[in-house]
């Protein structure tokens, strides 16, 4: 069993910046591919970066690339999720997704991911 914990989510402006952080308590993870989702109010759930467990390979949902960065540490413990030049639209609870399959994590909608975060929310404001 994999318990994942999100954290650094908060409230800021718009063009600002935050840095979200998971991390797996009591374990490494470098047996897992992780992905970073988000789901906004009266929204569906979305896909919105995910990096591979050797950390070669990464990718993103059009509406962040530029501006998001997925990447992690050098124990693999952590996955990081820099978030830049935010904007009002990326307001939502952002959730951290482990598996052992990069089709999963990188799902649309998170589809057959086996270990999720409870979230951390994010608001930008204008």
């Amino acid at each position: 069993q994999v318990q994942l914990v999100e954290s650094g989510g908060g409230l800021v402006q718009a063009g600002g910046s935050l840095r979200l952080s998971c991390a797996a308590s009591g374990r490494t993870l470098n047996r897992y591919n992780m992905g970073w989702f988000r789901q906004a109010p009266g929204k569906e759930r979305e896909f919105v970066a995910g990096i591979s467990g050797s950390g070669g390979s990464t990718f993103y949902v059009d509406s962040v690339k530029g501006r998001f960065t997925i990447s992690w540490d050098n124990a693999k413990t952590t996955v990081y999720l820099q978030m830049n030049s935010l904007k009002p639209e990326d307001t939502a609870v952002y959730y951290c997704a482990a598996d052992r399959s990069v089709a999963h994590v990188t799902d649309p909608r998170g589809s057959g991911v086996d270990y999720w975060g409870k979230g951390t929310l994010v608001t930008v404001s204008s």
